[in-house]
Parts: structure tokens; C-alpha cells; sequence
């Protein structure tokens, strides 16, 4: 169905990349991780300078509250989840032009981490529409396959409202 997500949910129990092996018996974190895609009426090349535009993400990832650019690659980001905000250290780990992102959190050595990984990806379907893929895997808690959704919903009716103001529709 057109404009429909697809997801696919996958649970996980994993430590992240940074954390340091557990001895005291606690539980490693939870890691949720869900699949979605969605189709957008936009040429591949505006849906992916859109995604790229990272300080554009509270826009559309409602977790995401603010976002401040470092550098090229790495982002400073406020994220709400489950009534808490965490500020956290976004790195941009692979751009293959109007084809693939992938991003992940870096660890932040002043309390417990959390983690959290994306990767988008871009098919053409035809010069005005295209498919966007969305992976993301998260230890922040709450329901990561509905936040896909919404993520992907929100972020189709930003490009498709852009493109009805251009074309004055």
C-alpha cells in the first residue's frame, strides 16, 4: 500500500560497543531494534539532502528535541525519551550519495550510556518517488517499531508539504 510503513520488529539483549563488561550481575541493556519504509513522492535526490540536513531531524524524530552541528560529522543532540532528556553525541558514520546514512550514538564517559543506531537507505522508484528505508536500533527504551512509524510518516509529509508549497498546489 502507497505511503504505508512496513516494519519489522527485532529484539535484542546486547551491550553497547563502549559499555564495560558487567561483574556485579547487572543486566546488560535491552536493545530494540525495528525495520520500516515508506514511499515518498520526491526524487531521490531531495528526499536525500532532506535527510541529511541533521539539524532538520527534531522536524521529523520526535525524540530528537535540538540539534547543534560540530563538525561534519558529529552532532550534538537532545533527546527526550520516557520523560527523561539526554544529551548525546551523534556521529555520522557512512554517506553514500542519495543512497545510504547510518549515524550512532558515542558514549559519554559522565554517567550510564544509552545507545542508539540509524541507517536509512534510498531506492528510486521512478523520477518523482522514492523508497526510504529506515533501521534503527535503540537501548533508550519504549517502542521502537512505533517510533519508525511516526518517524517515517513525519518525514514523508515534510518533503511531500515542501513539494506541494514549491509547486503552489
Amino acid at each position: 500500500m502507497a505511503g504505508t510503513a512496513r516494519l519489522q520488529n527485532i529484539n535484542t539483549c546486547a551491550r553497547t560497543p563502549n559499555e564495560p563488561m558487567q561483574t556485579n550481575g547487572a543486566k546488560p541493556y535491552t536493545m530494540d531494534a525495528a525495520e520500516g519504509s515508506i514511499l515518498v513522492s520526491a526524487p531521490i535526490a531531495a528526499v536525500y539532502e532532506r535527510w541529511l540536513g541533521f539539524e532538520d531531524y527534531p522536524k521529523f524524530i520526535t525524540a530528537i528535541k535540538r540539534v547543534r552541528k560540530l563538525d561534519e560529522n558529529h552532532f550534538i543532540a537532545s533527546l527526550g525519551f520516557n520523560g527523561k532528556e539526554y544529551d548525546t553525541t551523534l556521529e555520522m558514520m557512512l554517506r553514500v550519495s542519495q543512497r545510504r546514512l547510518a549515524w550512532r550514538t558515542l558514549a559519554d564517559h559522565r554517567g550510564r550510556d544509552h545507545f542508539a543506531a540509524g541507517v536509512v537507505c534510498f531506492a528510486p522508484l521512478s523520477d518523482q518517488s522514492t523508497c526510504v528505508t529506515l533501521k534503527l536500533t535503540s537501548s533508550f527504551g519504549g517502542a521502537v517499531s512505533r517510533r519508525v512509524r511516526i518517524y517515517l510518516q513525519n518525514f514523508k509529509k515534510l518533503i511531500e508539504d515542501e513539494a506541494a508549497r514549491a509547486d503552489g498546489r
